[in-house]
C-alpha cells in the first residue's frame, strides 16, 4: 500500500542523488545560524576586552563567511577536491 504513494514512485525512479540544490540548502539552513553565533561570540570578545581574541575571531569567521555566501564557491571547491582525488567529474 505504501508504494502507492507517488514519492515512493519519485524515489524509485531517480538514478542517482541528485545534489542540485544542495549548496543552496546549506546556505538557507547554515547560514542564518553562522551570523547569529558570530555575532553572540563577536560581542563575548568585545564586552570582556579581548581585543586579540576578537580580531583573530572576526578574520577566521570572514574566512568561514565567504564559503557560505560566495556564489559557486561550494561547487567550485567541491570539484577541486573531487579532481584532486582522482573522481570523474561530469
Amino acid at each position: 500500500m505504501l508504494a502507492m504513494l507517488p514519492q515512493h514512485e519519485i524515489a524509485e525512479n531517480a538514478n542517482g542523488l541528485n545534489t542540485d540544490d544542495l549548496a543552496k540548502w546549506l546556505r538557507a539552513v547554515f547560514g542564518p545560524l553562522f551570523l547569529v553565533i558570530v555575532s553572540i561570540v563577536a560581542i563575548f570578545f568585545l564586552f570582556t576586552r579581548e581585543i586579540t581574541r576578537f580580531v583573530q575571531f572576526i578574520i577566521l569567521a570572514i574566512g568561514i563567511g565567504v564559503i557560505f555566501y560566495v556564489p559557486n564557491i561550494i561547487e567550485t571547491t567541491a570539484k577541486a577536491i573531487a579532481k584532486a582525488l582522482g573522481v570523474t567529474i561530469t
